[in-house]
C-alpha cells in the first residue's frame, strides 16, 4: 500500500498466499492522503473506529507525529476499536512486519471502555449501520468542539441513512467529491449542550412462536450481530432440526452470533457441554447474554478466535453452524471452508458437522470434498441443512 509517507507491506489475517482480496481499499488511501493533505495533528489522543486490517493504524504509527517513520513513541499514538478478532491480529501483525514499535498503538474492542477524550475520529464506515450507531454514541461523550472527525468508505457504503446517523449523534455532516469509488465523510463535533440521544444497544426481544420449546424464549443481541432486530430466517430453519444430544457431549456453536442455537442445545439437554465461538467480540457478548437471559442449566465456554483455531484434533462431539459467505463487502467461501476443516480436524471419529446454509451455496459439495459424505438431513425452497460424519 502507498501511504503519503511512504510503502507499506499488509496482509489480512490468516495469511493466505492464494488470498487475491487486499487488506486495505481505496477508502484507506483516500482518507490518508487528506489527513496529509490537510496536516491533520497526530500527537492528541487518536482513535481509529472499524478499521478492518489495519492499515489506517498502521500508516499513522509508522509516520509517526513527527514524521519519522518507525520512530520509537513515549505513549500510544493511535488506539484501534474494533469488533474483529480477526482484524485485530492482522493488525498486530501488520504493526510488526512494517517495524512499528510494540506498544504505539492500543488495542480495543468494541466491548471495552472507550477513551475519555478524542482529539481526532477516523470512522471506516462498518456494513452494519446499527453497530455505527453504537460506538458513535459510546464515543460522542468524548468528542470535544476541537474534535477532528473524519469518516471514509466505499461511495457503495454510504447511504443516506449513514449520514443522518453522523448527524444525529454528532452534528453537522457532509461528504467529500468520490475518488476511486470511494468518499469521505466530514462530521462537526457535538456543541457542548447538544443532548446524546440514548443508546438502544443491546436489542432484547424473545423468539416467535413455531419453534417448539423455544418460543418466547429471551434473545440479546448486540448491535452488529446478524439480524439483531429479530431471528433471522436460517436460523429458525436450523432451530427445526437440531440434532439431539446423548449424554455428556461436548457441543460446539461455531461461528455462534447471538448464541441462540448453542443455548437451545443446552437448553434440550444439560448435560451437554457447549463451547460458543465467533470471531467478533459483539456476538460472543451476545451468545453469553442470551445464554445467561434462559437460565440455561449446563456447562458453557465462550471463546473469541478464528473458529475451532486452539481446539486439540479430536477434542468434540458436535459442531453446529451458520457459516458466513461475506468478508465485509466480499463475496468469499473462504470462511466456510476454514470452519469446514477446523471442525473436521477438532471433530472425535464418529463426530457430526451440522451445517445450515442457502441451497445455492451448494455446501454439500465442499463437505463431500472434506469427509467424504454429506446428507441430507431437511430443506426447504432456500435452505438445507446437511449432516458429514467424521470416518476414522
Amino acid at each position: 500500500m502507498t501511504t503519503p509517507w511512504g510503502e507499506l507491506t499488509l496482509a489480512r489475517h490468516p495469511e493466505d498466499p492464494r488470498d487475491r482480496l487486499r487488506a486495505w481499499d481505496a477508502a484507506d488511501a483516500y482518507l490518508l492522503r487528506h489527513l496529509a493533505e490537510q496536516d491533520v495533528p497526530a500527537d492528541g489522543t487518536v482513535v481509529v473506529l472499524g478499521d478492518r486490517w489495519g492499515a489506517l493504524v498502521t500508516a499513522l504509527a509508522a509516520h509517526g507525529p513527527t514524521g519519522a517513520a518507525g520512530a520509537p513513541a513515549p505513549a500510544p499514538r493511535a488506539t484501534q476499536i474494533t469488533d474483529s478478532w480477526l482484524g485485530q491480529e492482522a493488525t498486530r501483525a501488520n504493526l510488526a512486519r512494517n517495524g512499528v514499535a510494540p506498544g504505539t498503538v492500543r488495542l480495543l474492542t468494541t466491548q471495552d471502555p472507550v477513551p475519555s477524550r478524542v482529539d481526532v475520529l477516523l470512522v471506516r464506515v462498518p456494513k452494519s449501520l446499527a453497530l455505527l450507531e453504537d460506538q458513535l454514541l459510546r464515543l460522542a461523550p468524548s468528542l470535544h468542539a476541537g474534535t477532528v472527525v473524519v469518516g471514509a468508505g466505499m461511495v457503495k457504503e454510504i447511504h443516506t441513512s449513514t449520514l443522518q446517523l453522523f448527524e444525529r449523534i454528532l452534528g453537522p455532516t457532509r461528504t467529500s467529491l468520490a475518488q476511486q469509488k470511494a468518499r469521505l465523510i466530514f462530521c462537526a463535533p457535538p456543541s457542548p449542550e447538544r443532548q446524546i440521544p440514548s443508546n438502544p444497544w443491546p436489542y432484547h426481544y424473545d423468539l416467535p412462536d413455531g419453534i417448539g420449546a423455544l418460543s418466547g424464549r429471551p434473545v440479546v443481541n448486540h448491535a452488529g450481530v446478524f439480524c439483531a432486530d429479530r431471528l433471522d430466517i436460517g436460523t429458525r430453519f436450523f432451530l427445526r432440526h437440531l440434532p439431539r444430544t446423548q449424554g455428556e457431549q461436548r457441543v460446539v456453536d461455531l461461528g455462534c452470533g447471538n448464541g441462540i442455537v448453542g443455548t437451545a442445545v443446552a437448553l434440550a439437554d444439560p448435560r451437554a457441554e457447549v463451547l460458543f465461538t465467533d470471531e467478533s467480540f459483539q456476538a460472543l457478548a451476545s451468545a453469553e447474554a442470551t445464554y445467561k437471559a434462559n437460565g440455561a442449566p449446563g456447562r458453557a465456554e465462550f471463546r473469541v478466535g478464528d473458529g475451532l483455531a486452539g481446539l486439540a484434533d479430536g477434542s468434540v462431539d458436535l459442531v453446529l453452524n451458520n457459516p458466513p459467505f461475506h468478508s465485509h463487502q466480499a463475496t468469499t467461501d473462504a470462511t466456510a471452508w476454514r470452519m469446514f476443516t477446523g471442525a473436521r480436524r477438532a471433530l472425535r471419529p464418529g463426530g457430526e458437522l451440522w451445517v445450515v446454509g442457502n441451497r445455492h451455496l451448494g455446501y454439500h459439495v465442499k463437505l463431500r470434498r472434506l469427509f467424504g459424505n454429506s446428507e441430507l438431513v431437511a430443506g426447504d425452497p432456500k435452505f438445507v441443512v446437511l449432516k458429514a460424519v467424521k470416518r476414522g
